[in-house]
């Protein structure tokens, strides 16, 4: 394990990167997807980035990749226990995100305002 002089470093290590924090949200909004669907998320980002966010989300046990013996094979990632209780601390951020942008006069889908209260309400059911 790497050798770590503060605890913002293990945060910033599991969580830096563009798409890390899309991809634990949207696998913990949906349960599983399959790499292409996951692709597709992050718009015109490259086969190897998006690989290389997923291998370091799998080192660092917060999702877990499943190949399925199928012809062709079939591989699907599922967030872990340990990636689920991120959640609380993506749902804070989200909320201090969309109050940002509410008091910069920023005007906000209606459908990323459904998509937070969906997850907010499953913090809150825990």
């Amino acid at each position: 394990m790497k050798d770590y002089h503060c605890p913002f470093e293990v945060l910033i290590d599991i969580v830096s990167g563009k798409w890390k924090m899309l991809i634990l949200w949207q696998l913990n909004l949906y349960g599983h997807k399959r790499f292409s669907d996951l692709k597709k998320l992050a718009d015109g980002v490259s086969t190897k980035v998006i690989t290389s966010q997923l291998r370091d989300l799998e080192n660092q046990k917060m999702i877990k990749r499943v190949v399925y013996p199928e012809v062709p094979p079939r591989v699907e990632y599922y967030i872990t226990d340990l990636g689920k209780s991120l959640l609380p601390l993506l749902v804070c951020m989200q909320e201090w995100s969309i109050d940002y942008l509410q008091k910069s006069g920023v005007e906000i889908e209606k459908y990323i305002l459904d998509e937070f209260e969906t997850l907010k309400n499953q913090r809150d059911k825990k």
